[in-house]
């Protein structure tokens, strides 16, 4: 089973950064990109990352996006009462932190398109498809966030 590692190095309360790397069954990487998500807010629905730690990803159709996506399955839920886990977090094209809901996006290079002081990324959608194609012929493979 591959594995997708996300190695965060900057966050804050709106935007995160990071490294994503895909590596095959023997852990010799496939594919490697920047990534993007939203900021750390308390693990809540739609509007914060993905907590640390490891997940499974499952490719799965999204009615939203009209295409197959990886879906990040078992990320718990902010509130700790509550025993279901967040759901619909997904790896998808996007260039702005804004444009995520608790989602991870990936890109090739950072800069500031629309200059508001945050780094975006470039080539989303081109680097999405790399990404596919290094998963391509699996269905579920291992996520590992960390920083």
């Amino acid at each position: 089973m591959k594995t997708v590692i996300v190695y965060r190095f900057w966050q804050d309360n709106n935007q995160t950064l990071g490294n994503c790397t895909v590596l095959d069954d023997d852990l010799r990487p496939l594919f490697s990109s920047l990534s993007l998500e939203r900021g750390w807010r308390d693990n809540e629905a739609r509007v914060s990352c993905v907590p640390l730690g490891e997940y499974k990803l499952k490719l799965e159709y999204s009615n939203k996006f009209d295409t197959d996506l990886w879906e990040i399955y078992g990320v718990p839920n902010g509130r700790s009462e509550c025993k279901f886990h967040r759901s619909e977090c997904k790896f998808h094209s996007a260039n702005y932190w804004y444009q995520l809901n608790g989602c991870i996006a990936l890109g090739r290079e950072s800069a500031d398109i629309n200059r508001d002081g945050y780094s975006d990324i470039t080539s989303s959608k081109s680097t999405m498809t790399a990404f596919h194609n290094a998963l391509k012929g699996d269905t579920e493979a291992i996520l590992i966030i960390k920083d």
